[in-house]
């Protein structure tokens, strides 16, 4: 997907694009089209039109265990590229954007600056360029009109929340949540904030030997620019054939060391864990990138968030599923029950560590989540209003534990939470 186009910026535009893909998947299934055919049309046109419909295509593209095992990989092999490799800008519209933002040339900002992206993904391209003293850096620029597109975006998916919310049980409070989310995402278009985001994380983690999180050049960024340290990596794909399972563990490990180091000590997560942000080193050293949602919760939400953790860890079920209705906020009844027999599922890493994460234990996450919400639905009963600072956790739940499967080792998990919280 090296092609050069702008982002289509309009919103019945890209409402006529999205819907004219879900028509054609529908009439391609009924014609007996290969699943190969339909992902690559489908990841043609999510690249085409990046912002929130690519971020959505990279999400699906990483989460093991979702659709049906005669789908998942062609699905999984096309949407792949949308993780760092969908349709770029035009060279002189990014040129355009960092001159404008840094007020100066290209060629007085940078000693080299290569023209070819060593990526594109929904809201921004990077390109490796070299500082006059010498250091490597990688300049991320913003799409130019992806601003816009996101707001469109954003506007269309309001309507369907608005849907949404018309029929959801009694009590669910989907405006709230639709907000927060919205919030996080609009974020992720000023990388002032990233930036901001990148200081905090490298400032917890500075004593963490192998989770390296590349330091971002103030006077090189902006709102639409953002220049960091260049890491030199590997992604995920490219390591999986050849690393070894010690190897893999050791990557595993700081994966999760970092994860919930993050939301259990400072209280905030980085929502956005496709494997296009990450960079591999050797064993075990992971580089994480892209800060731009990131997720704080309030001092009270971590506190609660580390009673569920404590009682995972001592496999203690009844104060498990207290501190999950305390976290929660669930005022009893089938929802509440919902709500822990989940937590529960997803904590399975935990209570039976050492653990082996499978995409098998994955689909039978999803296929949990989605049989007990078509059961609330039909049953129409009352819901707890779910806390919106936690809106991003399943995001977070769903892509983390995927990049684990794809490492495919076991882990004494349990070993390492207990290790993050004796530290605090």
């Amino acid at each position: 997907m090296s092609e050069q186009r702008e982002v289509p910026k309009g919103r019945l535009e890209r409402v006529f694009r999205l819907a004219k893909l879900g028509a054609d998947a529908g009439i391609g299934l009924v014609a007996g089209r290969s699943a190969d055919v339909l992902a690559e049309q489908a990841a043609r046109t999510l690249s085409n039109l990046r912002g929130l419909a690519a971020k959505v295509g990279q999400m699906a593209s990483t989460l093991e265990g979702v659709l049906p095992e005669t789908w998942e990989a062609p699905v999984s092999a096309a949407l792949s590229q949308l993780r760092d490799a969908t349709t770029t800008s035009p060279l002189d519209q990014i040129v355009a954007v960092i001159e404008q933002e840094l007020g100066a040339t290209v060629s007085s900002l940078f000693a080299e600056f290569d023209p070819i992206p060593i990526a594109s993904a929904s809201i921004g391209q990077v390109h490796r360029a070299r500082l006059e003293d010498g250091q490597k850096v990688a300049v991320k620029v913003q799409h130019p009109g992806i601003e816009q597109a996101i707001g469109h975006d954003l506007l269309n998916v309001r309507l369907l929340e608005r849907l949404a919310g018309s029929i959801a049980p009694k009590g669910a409070n989907v405006d709230e949540v639709f907000t927060e989310v919205s919030t996080r995402l609009r974020e992720e278009l000023d990388y002032r904030i990233e930036a901001k985001h990148v200081q905090a994380f490298a400032a917890l983690h500075q004593n963490e030997a192998h989770a390296v999180v590349p330091n971002v050049v103030p006077e090189r960024s902006t709102k639409r620019v953002i220049t960091t340290m260049l890491f030199e990596g590997a992604k995920l794909d490219d390591i999986l054939p050849y690393a070894s399972t010690v190897e893999r563990q050791g990557y595993a490990e700081t994966l999760f060391r970092f994860e919930f180091r993050s939301i259990l000590v400072a209280g905030m997560f980085n929502a956005d864990p496709h494997s296009g942000n990450f960079l591999f080193g050797p064993s075990p050293q992971v580089a994480f990138l892209d800060f731009g949602c990131v997720q704080t919760l309030t001092e009270q939400r971590r506190m609660l968030i580390r009673a569920v953790h404590h009682a995972a860890i001592s496999r203690d079920e009844r104060q498990f599923a207290q501190s999950v209705c305390e976290l929660l906020e669930t005022n009893g009844g089938r929802y509440e029950q919902f709500m822990v027999d989940f937590t529960r599922r997803a904590f399975e890493p935990i209570f039976a560590s050492p653990f082996h994460v499978t995409s098998e234990y994955l689909r039978g996450l999803v296929n949990f989540v989605r049989d007990a919400k078509m059961t609330l639905l039909r049953q129409r009963g009352p819901i707890s209003a779910f806390p919106p600072e936690l809106a991003l956790m399943n995001r977070l739940q769903f892509g983390f534990y995927s990049l684990l499967s794809k490492l495919d080792v076991q882990v004494d998990y349990s070993a390492l939470e207990q290790e993050i919280l004796a530290a605090t």
